[in-house]
C-alpha cells in the first residue's frame, strides 16, 4: 500500500480549515492508501479523533522559520513517504521526494504586514517568494482553489498552467447555537469578520461606513476578530477621527458568528487580495446578503450571488451597501442567491477531487 504523507502543521488556523476539511473528508471516503498526518503537537488529538485511520506525527518545525528548512526534511525522509502533500506553499526546499502543493493564493508575496519588524518581515517574504517558485517548478502537480490563483500563480512561477488542478474549498454552515453579541446592540448593522492585514482593506471600509452614516446615522459597523496590534490601531484611528457606531468586538465564538451571520443587514467583503474568498462564502450559507469587492476571484467563486464594489473606491463601496440596504428586493435576491451559490461547493467533492490527484501522481 503507497504511503502518503498530508502535511499539515496549519491545522486549527483559518488558512488550516482547508487541511482538517481535507483529512476528515478523505478519512470517510476510506482512500486505499496509508496516510500520516504531520502536524504540530497541539492538534494530534484533534487529528486522532477525525481520523482514527490515519497516523498521526508531531513536528514542531514553524512555518516561515529555519526549523522547518532545517528538520522538516530529515522528518520526511525518515517517514519514507511514496508521496508528500503540502497543503500550503511554504515548505522545506531540501526535501525532493515525490510532492504535491497546494497554493491558496499569493497574497504573502505581494502585501506586507505592519505589525512585523519591516527588515524582517521583507526578508522572509523573500524567502517565501522563492519558495513558491521552487515548489511550483518540483512538485509532481499543484492545487489551487481557484482559476484566478491558477493563472496568477502559473504566471509567477513560470509553469505549464496543466500543471495546476483547481479544486474549490467549501464553506460550512455553523452547527452550533446561535449566540448574541451584547456589544453589537439592537441597531441595524454591517460586518466584517476575519484580520485586519493591509489587503483585506478595512481602512476603505471605514471611509464607506462614515459616507453610509450621512442617510443612515443609526447604523453599525461591526469587525469581528481577534483583537491584535493592526486591530488595535484601526480601533485607535476610529477614535482619533470621531467616527461612530464602530463596534470591534474581539473574539468571536461560532455561536456568535452565526448569529451576526443572521442578523446582519450585510456581509462586506473589501478584500483586495483573496485566493477563495471562504468569509463571503460562509455568509451566504447563512443568509447574509454579500456586498463585495470585485477584486481577484471574488467574482469567480461568487458568481451573480454578490452586489460588488470596486475595492479601491471607498464612495462605490458605500454606493453598493446603501443599494442592499434600501431595496429589500435586492436583499431577497442576494439572500436566495447567496444559498444556492455556498450549495454548490463541498469539502467531500474536494476531498474527492484531490484523491484523484493523488492516484494519478502515483499512477495507481
Amino acid at each position: 500500500m503507497k504511503h502518503l504523507i498530508i502535511e499539515a502543521r496549519e491545522s486549527g488556523t483559518s488558512t488550516g480549515r482547508y487541511v482538517d476539511k481535507l483529512v476528515e473528508s478523505l478519512q470517510v471516503l476510506k482512500p486505499g492508501f496509508d496516510i500520516t498526518v504531520l502536524t504540530k503537537p497541539s492538534r494530534l488529538k484533534f487529528f486522532e479523533r477525525i481520523a482514527p485511520g490515519f497516523k498521526s506525527f508531531s513536528s514542531s518545525a514553524k512555518e516561515f522559520s529555519l526549523s522547518e528548512q532545517a528538520t522538516l526534511a530529515p522528518q520526511l525522509y525518515s517517514l519514507r513517504a511514496d508521496l508528500v502533500h503540502f497543503t500550503v506553499a511554504q515548505q522545506p526546499v531540501l526535501y525532493f521526494g515525490k510532492a504535491i502543493t497546494t497554493v491558496h493564493d499569493l497574497t504573502t508575496a505581494r502585501f506586507t504586514n505592519p505589525s512585523k519588524n519591516p527588515l524582517v518581515f521583507k526578508f522572509k517574504q523573500l524567502i517565501y517568494r522563492f519558495v513558491v517558485l521552487w515548489s511550483a517548478h518540483k512538485s509532481k502537480a499543484v492545487i489551487t482553489p481557484s482559476e484566478f490563483v491558477k493563472q496568477d500563480l502559473a504566471r509567477f512561477a513560470h509553469i505549464n498552467p496543466a500543471k495546476i488542478k483547481v479544486i474549490h474549498e467549501a464553506a460550512d454552515k455553523i452547527a452550533e447555537v446561535p449566540q448574541p453579541v451584547k456589544a453589537v446592540g439592537e441597531s441595524d448593522f454591517i460586518m466584517y469578520v476575519g484580520r485586519p492585514l493591509p489587503h483585506k482593506n478595512l481602512g476603505r471600509l471605514i471611509e464607506a461606513f462614515e459616507l453610509l452614516q450621512k442617510d443612515y446615522p443609526e447604523l453599525r459597523l461591526i469587525l469581528a476578530g481577534k483583537k491584535d496590534v493592526l486591530y488595535e490601531r484601526i480601533e485607535k484611528k476610529v477614535g482619533d477621527a470621531g467616527i461612530k457606531n464602530v463596534i470591534f468586538t474581539g473574539f468571536v465564538t461560532e455561536g456568535q458568528l452565526r448569529w451576526l451571520y443572521e442578523q446582519a443587514s450585510a456581509y462586506v467583503f473589501p478584500s483586495l487580495s483573496e485566493g477563495f474568498g471562504l468569509p463571503g462564502l460562509e455568509a451566504m450559507a447563512h443568509g447574509a446578503p454579500v456586498v463585495s469587492s470585485d477584486a481577484t476571484c471574488l467574482p469567480e467563486i461568487y458568481g451573480d450571488a454578490a452586489h460588488y464594489f470596486d475595492p479601491k473606491d471607498p464612495a462605490d463601496m458605500a454606493t453598493k451597501i446603501s443599494e442592499v440596504l434600501a431595496s429589500s428586493a435586492l436583499r431577497d435576491q442576494l439572500i436566495t442567491k447567496g444559498r444556492l451559490q455556498a450549495a454548490k461547493y463541498s469539502w467531500r467533492r474536494m476531498a474527492e477531487q484531490t484523491l484523484e490527484v493523488y492516484k494519478q501522481v502515483l499512477g495507481v
